[in-house]
């Protein structure tokens, strides 16, 4: 499959659970496996809900951006304003499709929604620290690591069910 044959649009209402289904693909269960950003060994449970994307989607100066292939979802990220600058989330990409270009172009397209959209001229991201590969992926893509850290809410599990206990979040931030 080429690069240049996806295509973008915002989620609706009508997408959310395909969108579920993407993101818990991408990240959960032996599915996930089948690609590199699999979080199987670090957490069990759920990853997101109908809950979690509604509110998304009601939530002021946020977009659900989908990337589509022939018609079909392959990718998605939560992209929104928080404080200063944009924050990117959520982001899937079908398993088998994950090392082929499609989740550099879905970044790409979030950063310029931010940029040209939103105008703001920062991209902000947490990623569980731990998960040295994924931080590499967005590093080379300009992304830096600011040494600030989150706690990953333990006892939620909306956020998952941890197999460790020594979870916890990295802020990443590029300046667009």
């Amino acid at each position: 499959m080429t690069e240049s044959t996806l295509t973008f649009r915002r989620a609706t209402a009508d997408d959310i659970d395909a969108v579920v289904a993407l993101v818990e693909s991408a990240y959960r269960g032996d599915s996930s496996r089948a690609g590199w950003t699999t979080e199987a060994d670090l957490l069990d449970g759920r990853r997101t809900g109908v809950d979690d994307i509604r509110a998304c989607l009601d939530r002021a100066r946020s977009v659900i951006l989908l990337a589509e292939r022939d018609g079909r979802l392959v990718a998605c990220a939560h992209v929104a304003v928080e404080d200063d600058a944009g924050y990117f989330g959520m982001f899937s990409v079908v398993p088998t499709l994950q090392g082929a270009g499609v989740g550099k172009q879905v970044l790409a397209e979030a950063e310029r929604l931010v940029r040209d959209e939103f105008g703001l001229r920062r991209m902000r991201m947490t990623v569980i620290d731990v998960r040295d590969e994924l931080i590499g992926f967005y590093q080379r893509r300009g992304y830096r690591r600011t040494g600030i850290h989150k706690p990953f809410p333990y006892g939620d599990e909306r956020f998952g069910l941890p197999k460790r206990d020594d979870l916890r979040f990295e802020v990443l931030e590029k300046d667009l």
